[in-house]
């Protein structure tokens, strides 16, 4: 919870130019402490839906031990599931028109896969935009993953993410911040870890152009968080810190399999920065033994996960943790007691955290 600034200590005012989360003693007589209500747009494929929702909702109810939190899933009709996700929606999920009619103080869209070249061809595209759009006006704060953020900043901002070709973006990679004194990365180390998994990708200057302001990147990754023009309506990932310790493995699996049934011609490469020299021996020679299989017309062998999994290190979860800690509370400091208005009395729309 942020620090109350009561008297005129010079350390208060140092403190919030730093980043720190440092409240008024005004506006900290407006706070109403209550729960937060935040809703989660999973546009997932079937596979990933359930757990797309233990990796957000995990981050979510860690973020703060004092904060009460509400995480309401919803999903777009639109999109074409199976029997089982489809029931599972049904029996769990909120629709769009009753998370408007109670409103939320923030709100998640994650990524999701695609079918055609162009965003604006996917059958997701324009009740995305319409639920964009909706929070935008109603709701605190809108946090972006992956697609999301090429879908929201191509409609916005016209800027349209670029193809990386037929070799997937995969693994975990290092980035730095890039503006210490915003508090969304108040207090996480300037050098961090995040999964990225994607075929494509939008450029430093593609985020600089759309008047964004970029908070992390990396040498390789390329930009990785950045926030709207005024600071904090929206946030967007370009990489999946809600990712757990075997995503990617399990992402490894589906395209081994995918090459065992010939979805795709070449045998995948490993997702980078994952795997240790062991780990990688013992894959070198499973896919001698899949390709083997193939061959003589056998069933595909056991994936070694056992023997992998053991060895696996997970670099990321603590600062993606920060992250999303200091986008509640940040939102806990400015959202509005009524849920269906996005920010107390007082707060500038247009610079809502007076940066």
């Amino acid at each position: 919870m942020p620090l109350v600034a009561h008297n005129n200590l010079p350390a208060f005012q140092d403190l919030h130019n730093e980043g720190q989360i440092v409240l008024s003693h005004e506006r900290a007589k407006q706070q109403d402490i209550r729960a937060l209500h935040v809703g989660l747009l999973n546009m997932m494929p079937d596979a990933a839906l359930v757990p797309t929702e233990r990796q957000f909702f995990r981050l979510i109810g860690a973020s703060n031990p004092i904060a009460q939190f509400y995480v309401y899933p919803f999903a777009l009709p639109e999109q074409a599931r199976g029997e089982k996700a489809r029931k599972h929606i049904n029996d769990h999920y909120e629709t769009f028109e009753q998370i408007q009619q109670q409103g939320l103080d923030a709100l998640i869209i994650t990524g999701a896969n695609v079918t055609h070249a162009n965003l604006s061809d996917e059958a997701f595209w324009e009740p995305l935009i319409r639920v964009a759009e909706w929070a935008h006006e109603n709701v605190t704060s809108t946090l972006c993953s992956c697609l999301a953020t090429h879908a929201i900043i191509e409609a916005r901002h016209q800027q349209k993410r670029q193809s990386l070709g037929e070799r997937k973006h995969w693994g975990v990679f290092q980035h730095w911040v890039k503006d210490k004194t915003h508090p969304l990365v108040s207090d996480i180390n300037t050098l961090f870890d995040v999964p990225h998994s994607r075929y494509n990708k939008l450029s430093r200057q593609q985020f600089t152009d759309a008047g964004l302001k970029i908070l992390a990147e990396g040498e390789k990754a390329g930009v990785h968080l950045a926030v709207s023009g005024d600071g904090f309506r929206t946030v967007y990932f370009q990489g999946h810190p809600e990712y757990d310790t075997v995503s990617l493995l399990k992402e490894y699996k589906r395209e081994v399999m995918r090459f065992y049934i010939s979805e795709r011609s070449d045998y995948p490469p490993f997702p980078e920065n994952i795997l240790d020299v062991t780990c990688k021996a013992v894959f070198d020679e499973y896919q001698e033994r899949v390709k083997v299989s193939i061959s003589k017309q056998q069933a595909m062998p056991d994936f070694p996960e056992q023997i992998i999994l053991p060895r696996l290190q997970n670099t990321w979860h603590d600062s993606g943790l920060a992250v999303i800690g200091n986008w509640m509370g940040l939102v806990y400091q400015i959202t509005n007691s009524d849920r269906k208005r996005p920010f107390m009395d007082g707060v500038d729309p247009q610079n809502p955290l007076g940066l």
